[in-house]
């Protein structure tokens, strides 16, 4: 059977048999990128983004557009993909498109059962991206589109066959297939010539995203619009072990509005690369990359120094789970008070975002 991702529901743990299993180009940082997504090996894939990297030297114009299902609160995982989206759109250069996916959720996610809750996490979501750096002018819901969106909607649902569904993602749901279109509608109607024409388009996905982006591609080609860039990042996972970080799920999960108190008991549960003893682990060292308390670390904090320090005196031995939790829970509990103090402001102007 043809192996393929699953865009609602993948835990991918092989991430190296996927370059050569789906033709995607590793992300070595030869684009010297000043951020640390890129210094340590968040973002680890690509495909074209050397056309993107041409336009901001060159200093041309190229859109940058991404989205999330207002399906539930948002949590770190979900701060990743904002941070991305905030680092590219301080580029002059770059035209920012934040889709608020409400459509999306409701067709996709079976917890959502009216458009009516999918806006209410959407008007949270919104307070959360706003705090973070969103552009405010750069986000759109799908449900308050005009309609030169819904009509390329239908134009692109017509150039896309039952087997061609089937090729890419298996058996999904009509909803799941609606959420796709609008998916690719999103992707792709900033170069229409009503919007910014056709230049080149960078989307920050997951690599569980990935046949939605080899679709689009697809489409693009039909519509003769440039083909559109796409860099991967490695997934957050949940605090325990095997686990997706979801808003479904959430212990697995540190959401963006949790109390202190909650931060700090998640933390000090989390599953680490720890041994069973104080005494083995320090003449033996911890293992990091399986830590999830070191994993947090990693994608969020902005000390790169220190990061590779709490790594290493892990892997000698000269720093206990116990230690490390007690930096993860201090720096993530005052990331959040700030960001939440935040919020406060952002929620007014969140709450008038529907008309």
């Amino acid at each position: 059977m043809e192996k393929r991702f699953d865009p609602w529901g993948s835990n991918i743990q092989n991430y190296e048999s996927a370059f050569d299993e789906f033709g995607l180009s590793k992300f070595e940082n030869k684009f010297k990128l000043n951020h640390y997504f890129f210094d340590r090996n968040i973002i680890i894939a690509h495909r074209d983004f050397d056309k993107i990297i041409e336009r901001i030297k060159n200093k041309k114009p190229f859109i940058q557009l991404t989205g999330i299902a207002t399906s539930g609160r948002m949590h770190l995982g979900h701060k990743v993909i904002l941070d991305l989206f905030v680092f590219f759109s301080k580029f002059k250069n770059s035209r920012n498109y934040f889709a608020l996916s409400d459509i999306d959720a409701y067709c996709s996610r079976e917890k959502i059962k009216t458009m009516k809750e999918a806006k209410e996490y959407a008007v949270n979501n919104l307070a959360h991206m706003l705090a973070l750096g969103v552009p405010l002018k750069s986000i759109y819901a799908q449900s308050q589109k005009e309609p030169r969106y819904y009509e390329f909607t239908f134009e692109l649902s017509k150039k896309i066959t039952k087997n061609m569904f089937d090729a890419v993602y298996g058996h999904v749901d009509l909803g799941k297939i609606q959420a796709s279109l609008l998916q690719y509608a999103d992707i792709l109607h900033p170069q229409l010539k009503e919007y910014e024409g056709k230049i080149p388009s960078l989307t920050g996905i997951g690599l569980d995203q990935d046949p939605h982006a080899k679709l689009t591609r697809d489409l693009a080609r039909r519509f003769n619009l440039e083909l559109p860039s796409f860099i991967y990042m490695l997934h957050q996972s949940g605090l325990q072990q095997g686990t997706k970080m979801s808003s479904s799920q959430p212990e697995t999960a540190i959401y963006l509005d949790d109390p202190k108190e909650e931060i700090k008991r998640k933390i000090m549960r989390a599953f680490t690369g720890g041994l069973t003893s104080a005494e083995e682990q320090r003449r033996k060292g911890g293992n990091p990359d399986i830590c999830k308390v070191h994993e947090i670390l990693k994608f969020h904090h902005p000390n790169t120094k220190l990061v590779l320090n709490i790594y290493n005196r892990c892997r000698k031995g000269n720093i206990l789970c116990g230690e490390c939790k007690q930096i993860c829970n201090d720096f993530v509990s005052d990331m959040l008070k700030k960001h939440q103090e935040k919020v406060k402001k952002t929620q007014k102007i969140a709450d008038k975002f529907y008309k």
